[in-house]
Formats: structure tokens, C-alpha cells, sequence
């Protein structure tokens, strides 16, 4: 099921916290949302999930608009609030049975989406308690829970790892990349490595303005632009005649001796080629031994803050 947001704009008094973007999620794709905070990432997602309207634009759900029937929508969509909505007054499973009745499950399927819900939320050992008595990650396996209850085909996750331990969070990735091959699935998250470890494309927001949408490697090339190749070299006894011949391969824009190492060097190929086969051929023809040849790849948190700073 397609999500397409097409010129939305929402503002608040004269600010807009959302300026006219555009952009589409595919049908079982896994979109990384990623922005600082007040970027519009939030304000974007509520308008998706029909909880404000925009001031400007649509957004279109498997063809239907949010503007003409948010309430057909609703029902395809799984929320995970940043601010995750549970009553800590009640048990685990009665929470779970209010939110399937509240979405509109079958009463005779309430039981099995219960156990469904429990067994891949990891929720069996605590599902006795009410929710006041858990821990943070697991209110926050229970909120994963009662956004799945209703089996939607799009989910919308905000933050969903908050307060996990690193096992959990291992466990909630895995859930994600499952669901993902059935679900289109929004995730925003303030944590860069489960964007790559969980996404298929990642879109950058910032100021209310998209700034960068790609896969993670796209992103990296277009902000490296050039290789850039750490090298090591034994057996050579001249460290002048070494970053001469690397400056006069056709393929090598610039050199830079490392600090702290003889015969260590930083290679800035020239644009849209490789050095890594020429640097090769040149050890070779001067029996010079290559104990390191690595690319230098640009962070992802690099290119977050590259984007978000300007």
C-alpha cells in the first residue's frame, strides 16, 4: 500500500514547520525518516496518520485522500507515537484487548491477534502486569503492539527503540525488516546505525524542507563525490619518490602523508574513477609492498549533520 505526499505545507501562526514537500513510499518499502528535532518529521507523520490536516497539499494512502476520507485510512495505518499512548492503570492484555475492540478487530479474532501481538512483542513474561509495573522498553514493546493489533498494511513507527537495551533493540530491528516485506513502513528515529540497519531508502528533513532522499550508499556517494583511499606501503626507503609516483598516476588528484607513519597516505582519486588498481600496478612494478589499501567511506552522521547545520 502507497503512501504519496504531494506539495504538503502545515504551519504554525507564521512558522512553517512543514514547507511544501513532496515524496512517495512504495508498497513494502522501509522508509528511515531522519531529522533534528523541529525539522517536521512529527507534524509530517500526524498528517499521514489523519490526526491534523495539513494547511496545504495532500497525501494520498493506496489512492485515497486524507482530505476526502481520513477515516478509511485510519483503519490501514498502525501509529507509534513518539509519546507512546498506554493506560498504566491497566493489565498488558486487557490494554491490548480495549485497543483491538477500539480498531475494529472481530471480536472472534481478538484472542489470536492478542497472542499474536504478545509472542512477537516479546511480551509473555510480563504480560500478567499492568503496564505501570514494566519496565520502559517493555511500555514501549506494548505500544509497538497495540500499533500491529489491528494487522494494517502501513505502519508508522516514532522513535520505536526508545528506551530498549541493545538486545531488544536487536529484536525490534528483525520485527521491522519482517514486517517491512508485507508493510510500508515510516520509521523516524534519532538513531543513525538502525536507519541503515533497517531502512531501504532514507529521507532527510530539515527546517520543513526535504534535504536529502536516497538509499544509504546513494547518500554516501553523492556527499563523498570522489574515492578517498587510505594506504599503507612496505619495503620502500623513499617517502619523496613514493608521493611523487602516486601524484603522477593519471588517476590520483591529490596525496596526503599521514601523520604518525612513514610510508602511510591519504589518495583523493580524481571524479567518477578509481585509483585502487593503479596504485596496485605501481607496487607491483616497484616491488614495494601494499599492507593497506582501504576506502574511506563518508559517515552517515556526517552527511546528517553536513545537511542539518547549513
Amino acid at each position: 500500500m502507497s503512501i504519496v505526499v504531494n506539495n504538503l505545507t502545515k504551519k504554525y501562526g507564521t512558522q512553517k514547520a512543514v514547507d511544501n514537500i513532496s515524496f512517495e513510499v512504495k508498497t513494502g518499502e522501509i522508509l528511515g525518516f531522519l531529522g533534528p528535532n523541529g525539522a517536521g518529521k512529527t507534524t509530517t507523520m500526524k498528517i499521514i496518520t489523519c490526526y491534523m490536516a495539513p494547511n496545504d497539499g495532500d497525501v494520498k494512502v493506496n489512492g485515497i485522500s486524507i482530505l476526502d476520507n481520513p477515516e478509511e485510512i485510519k483503519k490501514k495505518i498502525g501509529y507509534l507515537p513518539e509519546s507512546n499512548p498506554l493506560y498504566y492503570d491497566m493489565p498488558v492484555l486487557a490494554y491490548l484487548e480495549y485497543v483491538a475492540k477500539l480498531q475494529n478487530v472481530p471480536d472472534s479474532q481478538i484472542p489470536d491477534r492478542i497472542k499474536e501481538m504478545v509472542r512477537v512483542c516479546g511480551l509473555d513474561v510480563e504480560k500478567h502486569k499492568t503496564i505501570g509495573e514494566l519496565s520502559k522498553g517493555y511500555r514501549q514493546r506494548v505500544g509497538l503492539a497495540q500499533a500491529m493489533i489491528h494487522d494494517p498494511e502501513i505502519l508508522i513507527l516514532d522513535e520505536p527503540t526508545t528506551g530498549l537495551d541493545p538486545n531488544q533493540i536487536v529484536e525490534i530491528r528483525k520485527l521491522i525488516r519482517e514486517l517491512g516485506r508485507e508493510k510500508t513502513v515510516i520509521l523516524s528515529t534519532h538513531i543513525l546505525p538502525e536507519v541503515e540497519a533497517t531502512s531501504d531508502r532514507i529521507l532527510i528533513i530539515n527546517n520543513g524542507k526535504i534535504v536529502a532522499d536516497g538509499t544509504a550508499d546513494t547518500l554516501r556517494k553523492q556527499a563523498q563525490g570522489t574515492e578517498v583511499l587510505r594506504i599503507e606501503i612496505a619495503e620502500a626507503t623513499d617517502k619523496d619518490e613514493v608521493f611523487s609516483a602516486l601524484m603522477n598516476l593519471d588517476t590520483v588528484d591529490m596525496v596526503d602523508a599521514v601523520s604518525g607513519s612513514d610510508f602511510s597516505f591519504m589518495v583523493n582519486s580524481k571524479e567518477n574513477v578509481s585509483s585502487r588498481k593503479e596504485i596496485f600496478n605501481l607496487c607491483v612494478k616497484n616491488n614495494w609492498v601494499l599492507t593497506e589499501l582501504t576506502p574511506i567511506e563518508t559517515k552517515l552522521e556526517d552527511i546528517f549533520r553536513e545537511l542539518t547545520t547549513k
